[in-house]
């Protein structure tokens, strides 16, 4: 937002010395819209060489140089070559125009190919600072569990939300379906919780791509550009940002990484909720999630039994726990009534 007003302030100000100044024999108005127009096109330059990175923009400052000093080469024998006229000066000019124009295409294309090492830790702070962004997507905002790694120091560096997903998150906050609904506000109760942790840096950043209308491509074409990391704990997402070589922070594979190990077996308590796929099969979750089946349980849906672990699947996407139950041998408890909770 303030550099939304810096850039508003500077094309005014600009604006309003060419109205007072009148460059190039203009009268008032049209020399304040050629200011403008002028303004404008110094922003724009800006909001382009901000999105670069800094070897494409060392490549571009060496190629214009270069352009520059072969110009003023050219520029020598011409004026030995042609008598002094308009014709001369309009050859130099556009000579000198062409080689700052290809010296800085091709230096800005090249760029990548500098090895920025080489000058030891001049710019190390430049390519430790891109390494550390973390981009956060709206599924592991939605999560909530993001808020907590990041407040333990596990996730360091800077934590870039785009406004695409600001503008994801509000849609789904003020959907007409409840449960999406709460999701939404719950991402957005989030967001203001780590925003509110002064031990934590977070950017918002306003690079769009209008190009393309899917968000998660979108994440991956912004990871590219600031060369970050995503944070997710969507499934799709992961495998597309592999394919096209982008970083991924998985946030059910930390989790997976962390829970303890459930063995064939041991025997656990679960409350049944509801049925499963199979004719005899019961279907309930603990409490981070993970879903349990349990074989012979369809009937025993509201209750609390012990049932004996029989596998375990783990996937990337999540963990799924199959178990049996032995109603002869195995206690029953009703479940408890949990109160409901309103909507706020």
């Amino acid at each position: 937002m303030d550099l939304i007003l810096i850039r508003i302030v500077f094309l005014l100000l600009f604006s309003l010395a060419c109205f007072l100044l009148r460059p190039f024999g203009l009268t008032s108005w049209p020399a304040a819209g050629l200011g403008a127009v002028a303004a404008g096109l110094v922003v724009i330059f800006e909001l382009r060489v901000r999105a670069i990175s800094l070897k494409r923009l060392i490549g571009a400052v060496i190629g214009s140089i270069l352009g520059i000093f072969g110009a003023f080469l050219f520029s020598v024998v011409l004026r030995d070559s042609l008598p002094p006229g308009g014709t001369l000066s309009a050859l130099q000019i556009f000579v000198l125009l062409l080689m700052s124009y290809i010296g800085l295409v091709v230096g800005t294309n090249k760029g990548d190919l500098l090895n920025l090492a080489a000058l030891g830790d001049l710019f190390a702070g430049e390519r430790s600072a891109r390494r550390s962004m973390k981009i956060l997507d709206t599924s592991s905002i939605i999560d909530g569990r993001i808020a907590d790694i990041a407040e333990t120091g596990f996730l360091e560096g800077t934590l870039i939300i785009p406004e695409f997903v600001l503008r994801e998150l509000q849609m789904v906050a003020d959907s007409s379906d409840a449960s999406r609904r709460q999701r939404g506000r719950r991402g957005l109760d989030v967001l203001q919780r780590m925003q509110a942790n002064a031990l934590l840096t977070i950017q918002i950043v306003e690079q769009d791509f209008p190009a393309i209308r899917e968000v998660d491509l979108k994440l991956i074409e912004l990871a590219k550009k600031l060369q970050g990391k995503i944070v997710t704990n969507d499934f799709n997402l992961n495998k597309v940002a592999h394919v096209r070589q982008v970083q991924v922070l998985n946030i059910n594979d930390l989790a997976n990484s962390l829970k303890p190990a459930v063995l064939p077996g041991e025997k656990m308590h679960i409350v049944i909720l509801k049925e499963g796929k199979e004719a005899t099969q019961g279907v309930g979750y603990l409490d981070d999630g993970t879903m349990v089946v349990v074989d012979h349980a369809r009937r025993m849906i509201g209750r609390s039994i012990e049932m004996t672990v029989t596998s375990v699947l783990q996937t990337a996407s999540g963990k799924m726990i199959f178990g049996k139950f032995d109603e002869t041998t195995t206690r029953v408890e009703p479940l408890r009534e949990i109160p409901a909770r309103m909507e706020p």
